[in-house]
């Protein structure tokens, strides 16, 4: 039986993520903070069994995680948030929220999950393509899935001794509620379930790294081979318009 445990289920990527594998038969953990979303997931589908907790929160965490209503083989870690910096001025409580959710919180739910993890099992970590490029107003937001990219490419050698992979997934831009937040224009946006569809696609099939839409993607990873001075003028023509 395929079993797949999600964080971040209550919304976005996570939501759909859910829905999607409890429909093609997999029983499915959904993890968050809003009860009352993981409540109507439940009500989605029988397959769906609700966790309630939060990853900023470690002892939470690991009293959430200690016991599962079954072992996944496919760990899925989506849980994540984005503010900007706005105009250059610094806010470093906001730099810590961020950092607090997508990296230290990541490093909560695998420290919490992790005496679960098998010979077999695969983590997936959801970054963000932003982390290959230096954009406008996100020195928190891409600083920490540039720290996510980093952390889960090193899990990815060390726990190989194990068999367990780990597959990195870079998103562009997804239309969710955190991103309907967004004034600026967000090139070849793609909806919930294109991004549900990739992701599940590329793990069926055992990828180490997941990149969609392709050809956004594959335009910011050229634009990071650059040198760095080059970047800058190029992205700086995003803050002029």
């Amino acid at each position: 039986m395929n079993r797949v445990l999600i964080t971040g289920a209550t919304s976005g990527i996570g939501q759909r993520l859910a829905r999607d594998y409890a429909d093609d038969g997999w029983e499915v953990v959904a993890c968050g903070r809003n009860k009352a979303k993981l409540s109507e997931l439940e009500v989605y589908s029988d397959r769906i069994h609700s966790v309630a907790f939060d990853v900023t929160d470690l002892e939470s965490t690991h009293d959430a995680l200690a016991t599962l209503p079954f072992t996944p083989t496919l760990w899925i870690m989506n849980a994540g948030d984005c503010e900007y910096i706005d105009d250059g001025h610094v806010d470093a409580s906001l730099v810590k929220r961020v950092f607090d959710i997508n990296v230290l919180g990541l490093a909560n739910v695998i420290e919490a999950c992790q005496h679960h993890f098998e010979s077999g099992h695969r983590v997936a970590v959801v970054g963000s393509i932003a982390s290959e490029l230096a954009l406008p107003r996100a020195e928190a937001y891409g600083a920490s899935k540039a720290a996510v990219s980093y952390f889960a490419r090193a899990l990815q050698v060390d726990l190989k001794s194990k068999s367990i992979d780990v597959s990195v997934i870079y998103p562009g831009f997804v239309e969710t509620p955190l991103t309907d937040k967004n004034t600026f224009p967000m090139p070849m946006l793609v909806s919930v379930e294109y991004a549900s569809k990739a992701i599940r696609l590329g793990l069926a099939k055992g990828k180490s790294y997941i990149y969609f839409p392709s050809r956004f993607t594959s335009i910011l990873r050229l634009l990071g081979l650059l040198p760095y001075s080059w970047q800058n003028k190029l992205t700086s023509k995003l803050i002029s318009g």
